[in-house]
């Protein structure tokens, strides 16, 4: 089994990014409905989390 570096893994970014995209992409929808605004963040945490695993995945290769 390696160790990763935790400076050289990046892979946990994708969590964050994925969040801040719902994030933005929520705002569009904040003024019609804050289930929206919710959803379209839970939506980015949810790919971010599947990114994260596949980099991972891919990673262990």
């Amino acid at each position: 089994m390696e160790k990763t570096n935790k400076k050289d893994d990046k892979s946990t970014w994708a969590i964050g990014g994925g969040i801040l995209i719902g994030i933005g992409f929520g705002f569009f929808f904040l003024q019609e409905s804050a289930l929206a605004f919710v959803g379209s963040i839970l939506i980015g945490l949810g790919s971010g989390l599947m990114v994260t695993s596949i980099i991972s995945s891919v990673k262990q290769k």
